[in-house]
């Protein structure tokens, strides 16, 4: 515990002393920003790339990407189906056709909406190189026991992200958009639903990256209890309270009151919160067993 808490009140001393190698003299203030300059000019750069791609192909990305899952024979409908029949279900996990006529309401909706997809899209694709960049710049401050500790912290951060947004993308989207599409509020039938495209993209996008960042739990219970703020007993007495946040961050992620989609979000969360209590338990007896032999 002494060494840990020594470590965290060098950390502010140790960013003074730049990149490893790079110089023997203390950095000053301005040398950081100007090395976070780079660091965020990189970034920008495959950032950039990445939307300039998606917006050249936005053909492709538009008709079978994003607008994938109000379609039929989207991979997701299929499996689910099968699935469900597979269980001996029958058609319980079968949705029906999603039928949506997009449209646009304002003379930029074209424009403003595939701005919107490549803007999103390459922070998506760019989102390692982006995480790298900034583990670049913080990595210099870290002693060697904190480095080793953060070994393999890209691709598990990545793989949270990616994860989180497949969940969406192939889950999570196709219920809400069939629920959406298929809801009625007992007024008259002659009400054609036929909603804008650019909230269709939002509410798509708002879904993805929500849940990516949702994903992203274990990861942060692991890095606070590395440094003391939370142990995986603490996480299990608060079991109760965290089970009513997950359930109200699943409604604010799923835009629909569909139940079956808030239960979609909810499951897979309290298992991350799960798998983070084990993380922070280990983490908690490294630490005592550290401290036994130290004594």
């Amino acid at each position: 515990m002494a060494e840990q808490t020594s470590n965290r009140k060098s950390f502010f001393k140790r960013i003074q002393s730049g990149k490893e190698g790079s110089t023997k003299e203390e950095m000053t203030f301005f040398d950081h920003i100007e090395e976070l300059r780079w660091h965020i000019v990189r970034s920008l750069l495959v950032w950039a790339s990445a939307a300039i791609s998606i917006f050249v192909f936005r053909g492709f990305i538009f008709d079978d990407v994003i607008l994938a899952p109000t379609k039929s024979n989207f991979v997701s409908y299929q499996a689910l189906c099968s699935f469900g029949k597979w269980l001996h279900l029958g058609d319980s996990f079968c949705m029906p056709p999603v039928v949506i006529d997009f449209q646009y309401n304002t003379v930029t909706g074209p424009f403003s909406s595939a701005l919107s997809i490549a803007m999103i899209g390459g922070l998506i694709v760019a989102f390692p190189f982006i995480f790298w960049e900034l583990w670049r710049f913080i990595k210099p401050a870290l002693s060697p026991k904190e480095i080793k500790y953060a070994r393999g912290s890209i691709f598990w951060v990545s793989l949270c992200f990616f994860s989180g947004a497949a969940f969406a993308y192939y889950l999570l989207a196709p219920f809400t958009f069939n629920f959406l599409a298929t809801f009625t509020i007992g007024i008259s039938q002659s009400i054609k639903y036929m909603p804008s495209i650019n909230d269709y993209v939002e509410t798509l996008t708002n879904l993805t990256l929500g849940c990516a960042l949702a994903f992203q739990l274990p990861i942060l219970a692991f890095v606070l209890a590395k440094i003391g703020l939370i142990t995986g007993s603490l996480l299990r007495k608060y079991f109760k309270f965290a089970f009513v946040i997950i359930l109200v961050v699943a409604a604010i992620i799923t835009p629909s009151p569909d139940w079956t989609s808030q239960f979609l979000v909810a499951i897979p969360l309290l298992i991350l919160y799960w798998i983070s209590i084990i993380l922070a338990s280990r983490v908690e007896k490294q630490r005592a067993k550290a401290e036994k032999e130290w004594s």
